[in-house]
């Protein structure tokens, strides 16, 4: 069950810089995005706590950060036109990698 909280925490954890991101650039709505973003950052923390009660720190932190990333440069290449040049692809994969590294480890 840990592990699944903690991809459910890295998945929150994209939902915060996405919130931000649309708050900038939506005409309408911002307090909306603004408060996915808030909610986002909570939910994340509360899950990421749940998942540290039987993951080790380190490896909880690593994979939380990587799914964040990972995830919300998925999304600025799809959604906000980000760059997508096979450097930033491949280093991305590199973290997506890591992920499933650590997870097979422990």
């Amino acid at each position: 069950m840990a592990w699944f909280y903690l991809f459910t925490a890295g998945l929150m954890e994209i939902g915060w810089p996405l919130g931000l991101k649309l708050s900038q650039t939506q005409t309408t709505h911002k307090i909306w995005w603004i408060s996915l973003a808030v909610i986002s950052m909570a939910a994340s923390g509360l899950f990421l706590w749940l998942a540290q009660k039987t993951i080790p720190m380190g490896t909880a932190y690593a994979v939380w950060t990587g799914i964040g990333a990972s995830g919300a440069f998925i999304l600025g290449i799809w959604l906000f036109d980000d760059p997508s040049s096979f450097l930033r692809i491949a280093s991305v994969t590199l973290i997506v990698l890591g992920i499933i590294g650590l997870r097979l480890a422990g």
